[in-house]
């Protein structure tokens, strides 16, 4: 009787290590970005800021295999949500981020019952339509939205009533890494649930888990919504932690740095959206500090190689490594 306790009790920590594993070296690489570059704070806020929304893309792209293109949509409504609320109701960051996620879950629910009936080129040309009359929309809608100049003026109260949100951006960034963490484990749970495999089903085989019962078209639209949600938190962020919202955070070009992004690092894990949104973003930093006309050269010569050396994208390096070493 006790054997089999004793014989999954390792598998249960074995499973929860993995759980907690993403959100664990966030919060290391987290501690020591803070310590090795104190006045670049901003700049890694953003950065982890674009981790989260890449992640969010990651649940629709690859895990349940959805290609979009309007991804920047539901970012789009966090962000303009969290900033609106904050400017006529209250200032307090927590009721932004959740005003931003309900933001975001409401615009892919509303998008995702069209959008998820079709697939292929349709929902990749359907998609951009949604952000550019998003896009349009905000910009005639000047009484609401401030039209071409954006909200400006967005201003939250202390965290938690304590932490005041300083110059040098250290509440920020301590904010936004707290967040990520917390979603990446909300990730994890979802990822390694029934309905997680489910989805990773669908990604493989619709018709198949169509057949064996599985209601398909529930479950994309299900996950596009949680998706949604935690894109609205990214848009929340970037409202929160700039102080404006302008209307190119419904830019198509976001939409497609968030797919270059995960390219790059690779789909259907979670470290491969972390990974990538790094890399781009440095490289863009460094680039573009160069030479800022003909810094996406770089990005795409940069792409063109994992396509072509790491198809998986640089999650799968070290796989690679191996067959290589194993081949000599």
């Amino acid at each position: 009787m006790t054997t089999p306790v004793l014989s999954s009790s390792p598998r249960r920590v074995a499973t929860s290590l993995s759980v907690l594993l993403p959100s664990v070296c966030v919060l290391a690489g987290a501690a020591l970005a803070f310590l090795m570059f104190p006045y670049d704070l901003s700049f890694l806020t953003r950065i982890v800021i674009m981790m989260i929304f890449v992640v969010s893309f990651d649940l629709i792209l690859g895990q349940a295999g959805i290609a979009t293109l309007g991804h920047a949509a539901m970012y789009g409504c966090g962000a303009y949500a969290a900033g609106l609320i904050a400017l006529h109701l209250s200032p307090d960051p927590i009721l932004g981020l959740a005003i931003g996620a309900v933001a975001g879950a409401v615009m892919a629910w509303i998008s995702g019952l069209i959008l998820l009936r079709t697939h292929g080129i349709t929902l990749l040309m359907i998609s951009i339509a949604m952000t550019m009359v998003l896009q349009e929309a905000a910009s005639q809608a000047r009484w609401l939205t401030g039209g071409a100049d954006g909200l400006a003026g967005i201003t939250v109260s202390p965290l938690l009533g304590l932490f005041e949100f300083d110059f040098v951006g250290q509440v920020a960034f301590i904010y936004s890494v707290s967040v990520l963490a917390g979603l990446l484990l909300l990730c994890q749970i979802l990822i390694g649930s029934p309905f997680g495999l489910a989805l990773r089903g669908i990604e493989g085989s619709a018709s198949r888990m169509r057949a064996i019962g599985t209601p398909v078209y529930r479950r994309k639209v299900t996950v596009y919504v949680i998706a949604g949600a935690i894109a609205g938190i990214a848009g929340a962020l970037t409202a929160q932690v700039t102080g404006l919202v302008g209307i190119e955070v419904f830019n198509f070009s976001l939409s497609a740095d968030v797919m270059v992004m995960l390219i790059l690092g690779g789909a259907g894990r979670l470290y491969g959206a972390l990974i990538g949104t790094l890399l781009f973003m440095v490289v863009h930093h460094l680039a573009a500090s160069v030479d800022p006309f003909n810094w996406l050269f770089v990005i795409g010569f940069m792409l063109i190689l994992v396509v072509f050396v790491l198809p998986k994208g640089l999650i799968s390096l070290p796989t690679r490594v191996t067959q290589l070493l194993r081949r000599t």
